[in-house]
């Protein structure tokens, strides 16, 4: 009888934790947490976190990093996205982008934010820290290296980078 109880309990967990959109529809919007870069001129730095898509969001996050120099009128986005190595690309993925993109339907939460002087401090270490990620072409959902595995990397790496990642990001400490 326990069997079947947790058969029936794991089951309608799966189908309540599968969303019922599609990925490929759900909303990538900003969400409004970024300073515009057309209005703000400081430099910026900002750690990002949202719930992984579907029935993993229970569980795990999706973490990255996005910067702007002073006076630039964009943010670069530095991630890593495991479904690149799929299409023959480099998973490390380090593009001019939204920062505070909704990951797939899931609003991000700010993990940490620096500005002006402090971020313009931040934005080269950062930069040389992800060029230098040991795992740019590799990933693995558990135990990684996986997305929290670059961003904890590069806290690693940049000790004025004072982030906490959350419990939730599983792989963050893969490899050290």
């Amino acid at each position: 009888m326990r069997i079947v109880a947790s058969l029936l309990l794991a089951g309608l967990l799966l189908l309540t934790g599968c969303s019922n959109g599609d990925w490929r529809t759900a909303s990538r919007e900003p969400a409004g947490i970024a300073p515009d870069p057309a209005l703000n001129r400081e430099a910026v730095v900002q750690i990002y976190a949202a719930r992984a898509w579907g029935w993993r969001g229970w569980f795990a996050v999706h973490t990255w990093i996005a910067t702007k120099g002073s006076d630039q009128p964009y943010y670069t986005v530095y991630e890593v996205i495991g479904w690149r190595a799929n299409r023959g690309l480099p998973v490390l993925r380090i593009e001019l982008d939204v920062p505070d993109r909704y990951w797939f339907g899931q609003k991000p939460r700010l993990l940490a934010d620096y500005r002006d002087g402090e971020a313009v401090a931040l934005i080269e270490q950062i930069e040389t820290a992800a060029f230098n990620y040991p795992w740019p072409t590799e990933y693995r959902v558990f135990p990684g290296p996986n997305s929290n595995t670059f961003t904890g990397w590069v806290i690693n790496q940049v000790p004025d980078l004072d982030a906490r990642l959350p419990f939730s990001a599983i792989g963050s400490s893969y490899g050290r």
